[in-house]
């Protein structure tokens, strides 16, 4: 009986690797062991390479790639849209993002009848509303939903614009082609939202100056409150409406002095980059990339390759960097099952998203199929919460 109730929990715990893969013909991807990956893809504005590796016991990356019409009419405006999302605490949240903040940004470009800063941040504010208001119908039966939280990085190429937003540590790095020496340059598109990085301790500072543990330094790293490496995010209600601060939420998540205003902001950083001839790629990956590679390295390695399998090629040299860190040979890193895997690298998402010059400069007003791929292949009901997850320590 006992070891039937055991069984029963790992099952629960630890779901089969491939038990949420959505295997629907349009995602076109493919499964080896924990790593998902579609070697190469067309999108209104040239050609696209992606690529997930799971290393926690259930994915909390997600990621989605829309091109074609960014509007809900077919009148347009037309163009691409790319996002990874980084979630923490569980999946539940990065997954809440996955469904539905391109249908906010969709709504509001239709609205404001062309893309702009605005419609991004507003989608981004309804998408953050939405899951606060879950939160609130769940917090009687799954309080700890309140704990989990996702960075969320965006890029949209619409007409000869390429507008970034982000909250939280993923990264967007542009391939910029210098014609003299035939080299690329790495050129760093978002701003991030993490502790560790000094401008962001003086901002938290600057916004709770009566606080003196609004930064701690705990275990050799910076964390918001002694809790969470970043500054922004979706979601993390605990940290952003006290209501939600209390029991029956896990005692660690708990502050002890109740708190007047949210100390995590949802506010994304946005840049508009007016896209030139000499711009080939764009790289979205959430930070258990840039834990292993630099920019540089990154673009480095996109360049002198062949486009076809881009992503994966990153993904297999940030795992290849992190076995060696450990002193251990790639072939048995890969050897580790999820859960376990996340003691050696997080889990990480890359989107390659090559530019065409030619394509982007009339791609806005052109009809062209509608395009969605989903990172990992992976496909929940919108309201489906995650199979017995618990949050465990959130690191952002």
């Amino acid at each position: 009986m006992l070891s039937r109730l055991m069984n029963l929990l790992k099952a629960c715990f630890r779901p089969r690797s491939d038990r949420f893969i959505h295997k629907n013909a349009d995602t076109g991807g493919h499964q080896d062991g924990l790593l998902w990956y579609k070697d190469t893809g067309q999108h209104v504005n040239g050609e696209f390479s992606m690529a997930v590796v799971q290393a926690n016991n259930l994915l909390e990356d997600q990621s989605q790639l829309e091109s074609g019409c960014l509007s809900t009419h077919e009148s347009g405006p037309y163009g691409t849209f790319v996002g990874v999302y980084d979630g923490h605490g569980g999946p539940e949240t990065s997954r809440y993002v996955n469904d539905h903040l391109f249908q906010h940004l969709k709504r509001f470009t239709y609205e404001q009848q062309s893309m702009s800063v605005d419609v991004i941040r507003k989608a981004y504010q309804a998408t953050e509303e939405g899951f606060l208001s879950l939160v609130a119908r769940q917090w009687p039966m799954t309080p700890q939903l309140a704990a989990v939280g996702s960075c969320c990085l965006v890029g949209v190429v619409c007409g000869t614009n390429l507008y970034v937003a982000n909250l939280g540590d993923s990264r967007a790095v542009l391939g910029r082609a210098i014609k003299e020496t035939e080299e690329y340059l790495a050129i760093q598109l978002s701003a991030e939202h993490n502790a560790c990085i000094e401008s962001v301790r003086q901002e938290l500072q600057l916004l709770h100056p009566d606080d003196s543990q609004i930064v701690v330094l705990k275990h050799n790293v910076w964390r918001v409150k002694g809790l969470i490496q970043i500054s922004r995010s979706i979601g993390d209600v605990y940290l952003k409406k006290a209501e939600f601060n209390r029991e029956p939420l896990y005692p660690k998540f708990r502050l002890r002095e109740p708190f007047k205003k949210p100390i995590l902001s949802a506010d994304p950083s946005i840049s508009v980059h007016k896209l030139l001839p000499h711009d080939k790629f764009a790289i979205f990956a959430s930070d258990g990339l840039w834990e292993h590679l630099t920019n540089q390295e990154a673009v480095d390695i996109v360049q002198k390759h062949s486009r076809t399998g881009s992503a994966r090629r990153l993904v297999k040299t940030a795992l290849q960097e992190a076995a060696k860190k450990r002193e251990m040979r790639y072939s048995d890193l890969k050897k580790i099952d999820r859960g376990v895997r996340r003691h050696f690298h997080d889990d990480i998402t890359v989107i390659v998203l090559f530019l065409d010059s030619n394509l982007i400069s009339k791609a806005s007003s052109v009809k062209g199929l509608n395009i969605s791929v989903r990172g990992g292949g992976i496909n929940f009901p919108s309201n489906t919460l995650a199979p017995c997850t618990t949050p465990t320590e959130t690191t952002g």
